[in-house]
């Protein structure tokens, strides 16, 4: 696989991650990961930070023991900014905000998470950029890391990240949807989605070297959340 590689130097690398890919391995080892990639190129390569299988943009991993300590107290610390950009189900009533929801596992479902009082203390501050008939273009910038944040905070707002299987509905965007008097073409059998994946992307990660100097580290948005914007732009 081709990585898009955002920025590199001796101690770090920042990599834009495809929707699909998984960060790091999963216990099962059941498929390859970016770490693996990574791992097979430079050899050492360390965690730092981790982003959803089905989320696109920017990750760093670090390339030797002393940076990797450096950045991850940095996330620990909450000391790095983190936005995103994603297209949620529905217009917001509130256009901006902050979402102050503690997060804790379900305890039922495995790999779930949910909002509970007894959680973890959880921060997302929301933006609406661009609103349509049935869908919010949204930027989130991340206070917290806790695992699938955004994605419980939208849920817990009753507006669910587009195409989201764990938390949402998980249909794709058609634009059968989208457009009026919509035909599929001759010979053509079945409609392709203009979006069938987790509409959530990593967009800009603010961190610090060791020297105390900014990084700021952005990952344009996707081919296919572009086209989706355009023909939400263009039929709305």
């Amino acid at each position: 696989m081709k990585l898009e590689i955002i920025f590199e130097n001796d101690n770090f690398i920042a990599v834009n991650k495809p929707s699909g890919l998984l960060s790091v391995p999963d216990r099962m080892q059941s498929e390859v990961s970016l770490k693996d990639i990574l791992l097979d190129k430079y050899g050492g390569i360390f965690t730092v930070h981790r982003l959803d299988k089905d989320t696109s943009g920017v990750i760093v991993f670090a390339k030797n023991e002393q940076t990797h300590k450096h950045l991850s107290q940095q996330f620990e610390q909450r000391e790095t900014e983190k936005f995103y950009v994603g297209l949620v189900l529905g217009r917001l009533s509130v256009p901006s905000g902050l979402i102050d929801m503690p997060i804790i596992e379900h305890p039922v479902k495995k790999g779930v998470m949910t909002t509970n009082r007894k959680g973890k203390a959880s921060q997302t501050a929301y933006q609406v950029l661009e609103e349509f008939n049935n869908y919010s273009w949204m930027q989130f910038q991340i206070f917290t890391g806790r695992t699938h944040q955004i994605r419980v905070h939208m849920k817990h707002l009753g507006h669910a990240i587009v195409c989201d299987e764990v938390y949402g509905d998980g249909h794709p965007v058609l634009l059968s949807a989208i457009k009026k008097k919509f035909k599929l073409g001759k010979d053509v059998l079945e409609e392709k989605p203009l979006l069938n994946r987790l509409a959530l992307h990593a967009q800009k990660l603010i961190i610090k070297d060791e020297e105390g100097n900014p990084h700021v580290l952005e990952a344009a948005v996707p081919k296919d959340m572009r086209a989706t914007l355009n023909q939400l732009e263009k039929w709305n």
